[in-house]
């Protein structure tokens, strides 16, 4: 009876070694690669980057960007742009002209910090448009500190 009680634990022991040892695939989140973001309906910005959020307060814009934040943002900065504390809360992003320099820099820069990768660059995959979007978003859940 013990015996067959050991080899019941052993085996117990491998299948639960097994599955952990697979848990980072099984449990992945999906394609962390940036993702483009449909802005049918928007107005095009052309080439040259926008200093200032041209869609501020459009709803359209507000729309596409709700979607394109959850597809490219939220798995670091949160659900609902309420950060788990693996990147900053947006939601504290400063609004007009100051916030938006900030977000520039960062959506088409990325972060790199002590040589570590800590956000990708979204220049070349997310057009412009999309990523002003995903600001008009961000800044339509805005919270002040």
């Amino acid at each position: 009876m013990k015996a067959s009680r050991l080899v019941l634990l052993a085996v117990g022991a491998a299948a639960l070694f097994a599955g952990a040892a697979l848990a980072p695939r099984a449990w992945a989140h999906g394609d962390v690669q940036p993702q483009p973001v449909n802005t049918d309906g928007l107005a095009p910005l052309g080439e040259e980057w926008k200093e200032e959020n041209p869609y501020r307060g459009d709803p359209k814009a507000i729309a596409i960007g709700a979607s394109g934040y959850n597809q490219n943002c939220a798995r670091c900065h949160g659900l609902e742009v309420i950060s788990g504390g693996l990147a900053p809360d947006l939601r504290h992003l400063e609004k007009g002209k100051e916030g938006d320099e900030w977000f520039s820099q960062r959506v088409q820069g990325g972060a790199i910090i002590n040589g570590m990768t800590k956000m990708p660059s979204f220049a070349g995959v997310i057009s412009q448009e999309g990523l002003w979007a995903i600001r008009s978003y961000i800044e339509s859940v805005h919270v002040d500190e």
